[in-house]
């Protein structure tokens, strides 16, 4: 649960919700379109189907698109969802990438804080800090 709060923070953060709602939009009004101008497909649920295999790349075949409008509807999904899907792994994956170098960066200048005041230290932590050298070693 805790990782699903972190994932939807990020996604705040980076805006990136704001493009998959969009996209979700676009996937109900495509089902939507699909439903009104494909004559096999007579129930948003099943257009709701359609429009799932078509963005999941799948394509189960129990439903096609015959009609020009339907076909573009599919085209543009497809293109639209692979567009999203690379857009918010990318922006997932950068903002955990600052997340660990700024955690890197605190803890670097931390240690240095550390060194330039060795005088000060505890014996704990003057063995923390052998121990981390050690380490890097």
């Amino acid at each position: 649960m805790k990782k699903f709060r972190i994932l939807r923070a990020v996604l705040r953060k980076t805006h990136a919700n704001e493009i998959i709602g969009v996209f979700l939009g676009f996937f109900f009004i495509c089902a939507l379109i699909i439903l009104l101008v494909e004559p096999d497909i007579t129930r948003y649920g099943d257009a709701l189907w359609y429009c799932y295999a078509v963005v999941s790349t799948i394509g189960f075949g129990d439903f096609v698109a015959v009609t020009f409008i339907g076909k573009l509807c599919s085209v543009l999904l497809t293109i639209y969802s692979l567009f999203v899907i690379a857009i918010a792994t990318g922006v997932v994956v950068s903002f955990y990438q600052n997340l660990v170098e700024q955690q890197k960066n605190e803890t670097t200048t931390q240690f240095l804080d550390k060194l330039e005041r060795l005088d000060e230290l505890s014996k704990e932590e003057l063995k923390e800090i052998s121990e981390k050298v050690k380490k890097w070693h």
